[in-house]
């Protein structure tokens, strides 16, 4: 699925009245299949564009299109039969606590069910194996009948991520799906998303803070800053510098400076860092 947006301006959905917009004058292409990752400061606007990009909030400027399409042009059946073709993952997946999580995992395949089907499906899952070896690939198959209410965060990440296996979408969106997995598991679920994308041709986009991830498992890297591209690289172009100017957060280090004016403000150093502030650090383990 392909992506087109030219100076698109978005405002959060949250956003009191008034408030500046989370993105501004976005420009960014997607071609179907690709892989890209999102990467920037908290605020910078990556949750706004993969809200834009979702269908689910409608720019205030600008435009979007989806395989060559503007969504918003189109009826409202139309835009339906659209999002159903797209895979949203949010940060905290909107699971119902009381379901099964083989349940929750196959509503993935809600949009190519039949009315019939779905509702037979919530009492008697149409089809567990598929279930078990969609949670398998994210290490948690073991959790296939329990409730989501008796899983961790993590786990009710993982569930989340699983669905997007048994997802007849052609683009799938994930909003910082590694928040709250321990290293080895954010290695392995990644590698599955970029993976799985790839041999079933599906268009990934996926917002991350763990900068060292994205630069490991996606070939392309898009900067967000203040609601705007502040580069859009092939990983391999994507410097140390260029991730510095990326995170800073004052003008001196924008600017290229390591060392604050006098005048500006003090940094406040972490009680167990025992070393001067250096940007670097905070650069690749931004969260």
């Amino acid at each position: 699925m392909k992506l087109e947006l030219d100076g698109l301006a978005a405002r959060h959905p949250a956003a009191k009245a008034g408030a500046a917009p989370a993105l501004q004058s976005t420009s960014l292409a997607v071609a179907a299949g690709e892989a890209v990752a999102i990467i920037g400061a908290s605020g910078a606007g990556k949750t706004t564009l993969l809200q834009v990009l979702a269908c689910a909030h409608r720019p205030s400027a600008g435009t979007l299109r989806v395989d060559g399409v503007d969504p918003w042009a189109l009826p409202r059946r139309a835009l339906h039969r659209l999002r159903g073709r797209l895979f949203l993952a949010p940060q905290v997946p909107p699971l119902p606590p009381r379901q099964r999580v083989v349940t929750a995992v196959l509503a993935g395949r809600l949009p190519a069910m039949s009315l019939a089907t779905s509702l037979r499906s919530l009492f008697y899952p149409v089809d567990i194996p598929a279930a078990h070896a969609a949670l398998e690939q994210f290490d948690i198959a073991d959790k296939l009948f329990e409730r989501v209410d008796r899983l961790s965060g993590g786990e009710r990440q993982r569930v989340g991520l699983a669905r997007s296996l048994l997802s007849p979408a052609r683009l799938w969106l994930v909003d910082e799906p590694l928040s709250a997995l321990d290293p080895t598991r954010a290695r392995r679920a990644t590698e599955t998303l970029v993976r799985e994308a790839r041999t079933r041709g599906v268009t990934l986009v996926a917002t991350l803070h763990q900068v060292d991830m994205a630069l490991a498992h996606f070939p392309r890297i898009v900067g967000l800053r203040e609601g705007r591209v502040a580069f859009d690289l092939p990983t391999a172009l994507v410097t140390r510098e260029r991730l510095e100017r990326l995170y800073a957060q004052h003008e001196y280090e924008l600017l290229g400076g390591h060392t604050a004016p006098a005048d500006a403000p003090a940094a406040h150093a972490d009680a167990n860092d025992d070393e001067p502030h250096r940007a670097a650090p905070v650069v690749m383990h931004c969260r």
